[in-house]
């Protein structure tokens, strides 16, 4: 059991003067991506402590009948005895745990796991404790200079930057209520259940979707929604089949089809706006439709690059991965699954995909979660390593870059975008993202790369739209981890439907 500890408890000397503690320690080896330590610290070094701790609190102790710092060593010591221990205790665990983490030859990647409760300072002889600790995998690192690498190229169309205007236009739509059935396109405010036979899996509260071809769900995928809901009117319940994720946590809902009774509360149909002057300054300050096309296409050559970069990336990884073999346990995979979700959502809010786009990706990752997650851990693994003997880590202004472009790109402030990542965790996945991408530049830089020319279609609106809604919910958090990223951007789903409905 992890343990949380209050930090006015454990609070430790952090002189520079402070000797080393000496320490006996032995580590077990039980899997290749755990440890199990065991720390024994001398009495003389608890004695030490002990000594340290009374001297700083004799001369300020109050004690009733003495005045502040005049009461006797011995029944300072007697009265405070309790807490003075609980405090060395406390110091003793954070400055050997300190001490055992940065000289061993093992690399942490987790905090130690440990009871701090059933730890007892001894009143005699060595304190001793122990705890497990994930620690990355050894492996030789594999060669990576002078790869043999191909890199596609692709080239934005004419074709690509319309679907692209007409995407951002329809964020901007307004949404009028109708009697006309639902085409492709429009929109529908929509209830949903789920069964397996008899037996209810789950609901889905109104959501506003898009009438799009697929209708993709975190857990599953509806492959004829589109057809199912074209032609719908209000009040028309329809009824389809949603197949879950040959991913899903749960074995005995593997690929299998489940019914879908679909509640059509209303149709919204679009009315794009025009590209009048006033609506191209309060988009971005345009002065023309020249420009907010220019604007368009260089987001999608972003969007290109970052294609470009992933699959220059798993060749790379490809070619590493052929001579690094490892396990992992399957405990560290399912809890690296969120944070393998939150650094490629990085990737891509900063290459300028839009919302709707990443939505669909997530569902996509979650569905076959397990296998990608164990696949990115161990490209993570590799470029870890090869990031410590090269010495590469992310500078303070690679932070700033990151975070001023991810504001850009989900118009809002870096301060922002800082303290969202800040108080979500994700700062450590995007220092991740930083050096990964460090070292494949790095690695890309002392390959033999070889261009080619690719066509990319253009992507269809049409084809898929997504939302987060599990149709069998798993209760193990390990297994299924929450992934609602529109809480952290201000353009996520929840920010765009409250803008939909305002537009209405």
């Amino acid at each position: 059991m992890s343990t949380s500890v209050d930090t006015d408890t454990i609070a430790t000397d952090e002189s520079p003067d402070k000797a080393p503690l000496q320490l006996e320690v032995t580590v077990e080896k039980p899997h290749a991506c755990l440890r199990e330590v065991v720390v024994s610290i001398p009495r003389g070094e608890v004695e030490r402590y002990l000594k340290d701790a009374y001297d700083e609190l004799v001369p300020e102790a109050q004690v009733p009948g003495f005045r502040a710092g005049r009461a006797p060593r011995k029944l300072v010591e007697k009265q405070f005895r309790d807490k003075i221990e609980e405090r060395v205790k406390g110091s003793l665990l954070m400055d050997s745990l300190s001490q055992v983490t940065e000289q061993a030859e093992f690399s942490a990647i987790g905090e130690p796991d440990f009871e701090y409760e059933s730890i007892e300072l001894p009143e005699e002889g060595p304190f001793k404790f122990q705890f497990k600790i994930e620690v990355r995998p050894e492996f030789e690192t594999p060669e990576w200079k002078g790869l043999a690498l191909k890199k596609p190229v692709e080239e934005v169309t004419d074709e690509e930057v319309d679907q692209a205007l007409k995407r951002v236009l329809a964020r901007y739509a307004s949404l009028e209520a109708s009697d006309e059935p639902a085409e492709l396109g429009d929109k529908v405010l929509v209830s949903a259940v789920f069964k397996d036979g008899d037996k209810k899996l789950s609901e889905m509260d109104e959501e506003r979707v898009t009438v799009a071809g697929r209708l993709s769900l975190s857990d599953g995928i509806c492959e004829s929604f589109g057809e199912m809901i074209t032609g719908a009117k209000e009040g028309d319940v329809i009824t389809g089949k949603v197949k879950l994720s040959d991913g899903h946590a749960d074995e005995e809902m593997k690929g299998k089809e489940v019914d879908a009774e679909f509640n059509i509360i209303e149709v919204l149909k679009l009315e794009l706006p025009q590209l009048t002057a006033e609506f191209l300054d309060e988009l971005g300050e345009f002065e023309s439709e020249s420009e907010l096309r220019d604007f368009v296409r260089t987001s999608l050559e972003r969007q290109a690059n970052f294609r470009t970069e992933q699959a220059m990336r798993n060749e790379i990884i490809a070619k590493l991965l052929e001579s690094s073999e490892f396990e992992l346990p399957p405990t560290l995979v399912r809890r690296q699954m969120k944070r393998e979700l939150d650094r490629k959502v990085l990737e891509f809010r900063r290459s300028g995909f839009d919302e709707d786009m990443i939505r669909r990706f997530v569902n996509a990752n979650r569905q076959n979660m397990q296998a990608g997650t164990e696949a990115s851990l161990r490209e993570h693994f590799i470029l870890e390593q090869i990031a410590e003997n090269e010495n590469i880590d992310a500078l303070p202004e690679e932070f700033e870059a990151e975070i001023e472009l991810i504001a850009e790109q989900s118009d809002s402030s870096p301060r922002k975008i800082r303290a969202r990542y800040e108080k979500s965790g994700q700062m450590d996945a995007l220092r991740n993202q930083i050096v990964e991408r460090k070292v494949i530049e790095m690695i890309s830089g002392a390959a033999e790369v070889t261009e080619e020319a690719v066509t990319k279609e253009a992507e269809n609106a049409d084809e898929e739209f997504a939302v987060y809604h599990e149709v069998f919910p798993v209760r193990d958090l390990d297994a299924i981890p929450e992934a609602k990223y529109d809480d952290n951007t201000p353009k996520g789903a929840e920010a765009e439907m409250e803008k939909e409905k305002d537009n209405d």
